[in-house]
């Protein structure tokens, strides 16, 4: 049994083993599964569609107690058919989730153990999670009737034969392989469970312990066998959070409880499967009940999820496996055929590649050499014939076009080449061309901020000019050792001079005190 299981979900909407709840009605868990679907159960779990195997008719007749099991015929053919879907899928080596229905469904669940413990030969275990023990039988009652009540009675072998013994198995699950978990303190055949040496754990015990510990617990009791299956009833919850079942009973778990129950119980590759007994959709008319339940099978089989998950990222991950083929094919040797040799077909070869003779560049025209035959004036450019443009609607103009004015539409743009062969000195600069000034261009005063202005580039006299030839203006007076920044110097104090006002510091002082010079005449 590979630990990495894929889910396989599992429909059995059962309700034969339920009594009428009013004379003219049917129980309504047989809803269940698609009330579970509709809140996303299949798709949440990850899970593959194991499809639905459809119970027959619910009508007990004239069934009057002392009859014995109502609807066993119905009952027995229904768990014989279970019982191979959930074969089949655990021999896919899947994980089979069973969605009842009522918990008679657990007699097609332990049919289908039993012929795996008898497969492997190993016992297989049962942790039956259930606010009820179900262990009503002929031996502790006066009559039997409904088999949902006396599920764990028929699968450990109490009760009539057509039911605790379907293909002469009998017991399905022995008594010393039996866990119950869940019932209440006061459940009516406690005593009778303990007497039978099946090991219980109340509510009280269950909460004391804790429910992971419970768990463990309960998978520690069946070491010993080759595997167990699940039985989960809702009605192990408390009514106050789940009184959508045939017959709530207070002191119950809560759902955090079961989803961690759930979870302990099967994250182990010695867990073979669950099923999901007794929701009543018809007590659930908004939904909510239904929404809780798939929430906490979802949380609760986490482990298995993770695990597929995991598996999932394999490529040949959860590929449909083969069935064995016949025995008069399984061993056929395999035919082998030769495949014919193809004819040789001739390659010719390759022509060598044709390279191109260079190319010698072309020479300049004498007219990008010569500057009288470049026609520099204005008038050998306009005799020259304008560049046709296609004539699809409006011309549009370049921008070329559109600086050079309307009088020069139709002047020829001049290329890279021209106007690097162009002489410097040449008057055909356009727009955006710019000209290199001759030695013969006076130097007009171009003073800049600060006093300073560009030198021609033929003056190479001055030793402090900056680049682009700017160079400092000279002060009124180098000599001056004691010359700031700038040009600025202390101005020396008079020993004649009364001075009246503070001097700033450095020396200087405000224009108009007493002891400066009178300031310069204006110019008008």
């Amino acid at each position: 049994m590979s630990a990495v299981r894929r889910i396989a979900l599992l429909d059995a909407p059962s309700n034969l083993g339920l009594r009428p709840p009013t004379p003219t009605s049917t129980p309504g868990c047989a809803k269940a599964p698609g009330a579970l679907r509709d809140h996303g159960l299949l798709g949440r779990l990850v899970a593959r569609d194991a499809g639905c195997l459809t119970a027959p008719r619910y009508d007990v007749g004239d069934w009057r107690p002392g009859d014995g099991v109502a609807h066993a015929h119905a009952i027995a053919a229904y768990s014989v058919a279970l019982a191979g879907r959930i074969g089949a899928i655990i021999d896919a080596d899947e994980f089979p989730v069973v969605v009842g229905g009522d918990c008679s469904i657990l007699l097609g669940s332990a049919l289908a153990m039993h012929r795996l413990g008898e497969a492997v030969g190993g016992r297989i275990g049962l942790v039956y999670v259930d606010g009820h023990s179900d262990f009503r039988h002929p031996g502790n009652a006066s009559y039997v009737g409904a088999a949902a009540g006396e599920g764990l009675a028929l699968a450990t072998g109490r009760g009539q034969a057509d039911l605790a013994a379907i293909e002469g198995r009998r017991p399905y699950f022995r008594d010393v392989d039996v866990v119950v978990l869940g019932i209440r303190a006061q459940d009516e055949y406690r005593l009778d469970l303990q007497a039978a040496g099946i090991l219980t754990r109340p509510v009280p015990a269950l909460r004391a312990e804790g429910a992971a510990r419970t768990a463990q617990w309960a998978r520690d009791q069946l070491a010993d066998c080759a595997g167990y299956w699940v039985h989960i009833d809702v009605d192990v919850l408390d009514p106050a959070v789940m009184p959508a079942v045939d017959a709530p009973d207070p002191g119950g778990i809560a759902f955090a409880e079961l989803e961690l129950l759930i979870a302990g119980l099967v994250d182990t590759p010695h867990c073979l499967g669950i099923e999901l007994t007794v929701f009543d959709p018809d007590y659930d008319p908004d939904g909510a009940y239904a929404a809780d339940i798939t929430s906490a099978v979802v949380a609760g089989l986490a482990p298995i999820r993770a695990a597929a998950s995991a598996r999932s990222a394999s490529p040949l991950a959860f590929t449909q496996r083969r069935r064995p083929a016949p025995d008069a094919d399984r061993f056929r040797p395999p035919v082998s055929v030769v495949p014919e040799p193809a004819p040789e077909v001739a390659v010719e070869p390759a022509p060598p590649p044709v390279v191109p003779p260079p190319v010698e560049p072309a020479a300049p025209s004498p007219a990008a050499i010569d500057p009288a035959a470049a026609g520099s004036t204005p008038a050998a450019e306009d005799d020259a014939a304008p560049v046709r443009r296609p004539a699809i609607g409006r011309q549009r103009r370049s921008a070329f076009d559109v600086i050079a004015g309307d009088a020069d539409a139709v002047r020829k743009r001049r290329s890279a080449a021209d106007i690097l062969a162009a002489p410097l000195g040449s008057d055909a600069a356009g727009p955006g061309r710019l000209r290199r000034p001759t030695d013969a261009d006076p130097i007009t005063p171009d003073p800049r901020p600060g006093g300073l202005r560009r030198r021609p580039a033929t003056d190479d006299s001055d030793p402090d000019t900056r680049p682009g030839g700017l160079r400092r203006r000279p002060a009124a007076d180098d000599s001056d050792p004691d010359t700031r920044p700038g040009g600025l110097r202390r101005r020396p104090e008079d020993e004649g001079e009364a001075i009246t006002t503070k001097p700033r510091p450095g020396g200087l002082r405000r224009p108009g005190q007493v002891g400066d010079d009178p300031p310069p005449p204006e110019d008008h």
